[in-house]
């Protein structure tokens, strides 16, 4: 069966690692590819970062590589979320050999809720100098998370443990925990809760002892981006945006406009995104290629600017290629 992959570049350096990650899949498997517009560019030029059949791309296709957004970046990316129907957003942050990584022995998983929290988007201006902002979260949603992130780390052998700060936002949090441990006792999983501020400073001193975290919205954003700095770089790091029947999958770092066509861009993490995406098209086979390629590449090299070498990113692809 060829699987149906949207292609969306968008922004920056999108142009230049997304097509590195379109040619790995083409190497491993019988994908038929469409490329589709969004971002900046296409703003400038229709007025829309999003054009209709893009978003009808991601809500048909059986998945969809998304690169990166600039200014456009949230009426691009939470729609296009949205089109998938995606509730979870899994994050791995791995420490690979041959990279200089401040914890060489971190492996964990952030399982963020993706749809509500403060990224609900519910602002108002009360008064010109009074601003507000909604923090949303229900039993539903929180269930869905904690069932997806149960279900992740018994699948991979993890721990888990829970971020929340439910002893400031009581009755949102407070929600949001205790759902997540009757879930754990519906599965019969051990876990164990963290205040997300002093989770932050333990992840930075002890991240081998943190396996699955499951977050709300905005803190397994903030949490996720601190543990890139962990093992690498932001150029290491995939996700995936998982819905019930289509997923969206992208690197972590945005455009990056200060580097976007100098040719020294890391595909690595939308190599990776691009595994999560076989995996989840029961590809399990691809995925593991894939991996064992990029595993190869980082020990052995070669290397771009941003993990210490000189390569750049049409290096980076030949030698994928070539272990593949």
């Amino acid at each position: 069966m060829t699987e149906e992959i949207a292609v969306i570049p968008g922004d920056g350096i999108g142009q230049e690692v997304v097509p590195v990650a379109v040619s790995v899949l083409d190497e491993v498997g019988d994908f038929a590819f469409t490329e589709y517009d969004a971002g900046d560019r296409v703003q400038e030029e229709t007025g829309e970062p999003l054009p209709e059949e893009t978003k009808r791309a991601a809500e048909t296709s059986d998945a969809t590589l998304f690169g990166a957004a600039g200014e456009s970046a949230a009426d691009v990316i939470l729609p296009l979320r949205s089109a998938v129907g995606s509730f979870a957003n899994v994050r791995p942050a791995r420490a690979y050999p041959g990279i200089d990584a401040l914890h060489p022995d971190a492996d964990l998983v952030f399982v963020r809720e993706n749809t509500e929290g403060v990224y609900a988007g519910i602002e108002s201006d009360l008064t010109d100098e009074v601003r507000t902002l909604t923090r949303v979260i229900t039993e539903p949603a929180s269930r869905r998370i904690a069932e997806f992130g149960f279900d992740y780390a018994a699948e991979h052998d993890y721990d888990v443990t829970v971020a929340h700060k439910a002893n400031v936002m009581a009755r949102t949090d407070g929600l949001f925990v205790e759902t997540a441990g009757q879930v754990a006792d519906e599965h019969g999983a051990d876990h164990e809760t963290q205040l997300m501020d002093a989770l932050a400073t333990d992840l930075v001193m002890n991240p081998a002892d943190y396996g699955v975290v499951i977050c709300p919205n905005l803190a397994g954003d903030v949490l996720s981006d601190l543990a890139a700095g962990l093992v690498g770089g932001l150029g290491l790091l995939p996700s995936a945006n998982i819905g019930p029947e289509r997923a969206l999958f992208e690197p972590v770092h945005g455009s990056a406009p200060d580097i976007a066509g100098k040719g020294i861009a890391n595909p690595i993490a939308t190599v990776l995104s691009a595994a999560m995406c076989c995996e989840f098209l029961e590809r399990a086979d691809e995925a593991e290629r894939i991996r064992t390629a990029v595993m190869e590449v980082l020990a052995d090299g070669p290397h771009t600017p941003d993990l210490g070498g000189e390569a750049t990113t049409e290096e980076i692809e030949s030698a994928l290629l070539a272990r593949l």
